[in-house]
């Protein structure tokens, strides 16, 4: 009998996240692939002093770059803007318009907050090689430049490359389209970014799924994360996403929505 990581409600799912812990987040510009929700309830719980390591760092949580007019959405921004962060590992940090300024750029301009800018592929082979066991790596990107700074290069073949070490974290926030109940996982669309490379680094790898079968109901041909890097799979509710941005502003009272 398959083991069933299936948990029922949210406030289970991320209850041992801690103070201080280092957590994925996925997104690659809009809401796409992100686990709204644990984001939702993680701030719920008032966890501070966290590091996250993700494509972005939030783009303010109202219409822009992936998502429809007239519609607001979660992102980092429910913990930036809270002062639950203390540090970003990012490629993109800021609003590619800069007239908007976000969360992040806000609370950086002001020295609340430290920022680790990595290339994005990078980022994802960073990632990678954590859930590999690699403990680094050398790549040519970002040699001669300021991510290079401080960092051992080395020339390979003629060419400067510069050291890279792998990255893990604590927790991984994964959102997938479906799962069965010993946590094997499909994704849809853009949401393949980077949830499946993130939930082999986590030390607790946690899912937000918009669907869930028995063990047996997925193809197995198509299962892009199998199960033994999943510890938990939370049902998400059929709600629209702007129901969670309504909840939050409701809650805080932070600004007029969108």
């Amino acid at each position: 009998m398959p083991l069933d990581k299936v948990v029922p409600d949210f406030r289970q799912a991320v209850a041992d996240v801690f103070d201080g812990a280092s957590i994925f987040v996925d997104g690659f510009g809009g809401p796409g692939g992100m686990a709204q929700f644990l984001l939702l309830t993680l701030w719920e719980r008032g966890v501070k002093g966290l590091t996250l390591i993700s494509n972005t760092a939030g783009i303010g949580m109202t219409a822009g770059f992936g998502v429809p007019g007239g519609r607001a959405y979660i992102d980092h921004s429910i913990l930036i803007e809270n002062g639950r962060v203390k540090k970003i590992i990012a490629s993109f940090p800021v609003a590619g318009n800069p007239s908007r300024v976000t969360p992040f750029e806000r609370a950086f301009r002001q020295g609340k907050i430290e920022l680790e800018v990595v290339p994005q592929g990078t980022l994802a082979e960073r990632i990678r090689a954590g859930g590999a066991g690699i403990g680094a790596f050398y790549t040519p990107t970002g040699a001669g430049t300021l991510v290079a700074q401080g960092k051992e290069t080395r020339a390979i073949n003629g060419r400067e490359h510069v050291l890279e070490y792998a990255l893990t974290a604590d927790f991984a926030f994964v959102r997938a389209a479906r799962a069965d109940r010993a946590g094997n996982l499909v994704y849809k669309g853009s949401s393949r970014n980077f949830n499946a490379v993130m939930a082999t680094a986590a030390r607790v790898t946690i899912v937000e799924a918009d669907e869930i079968v028995e063990v047996g109901g997925l193809d197995p041909e198509c299962i892009i994360t199998p199960c033994i890097y999943v510890d938990r799979v939370v049902p998400r509710p059929k709600d629209d996403t702007p129901v969670l941005a309504e909840t939050y502003y409701a809650r805080v009272g932070a600004r007029a929505k969108p």
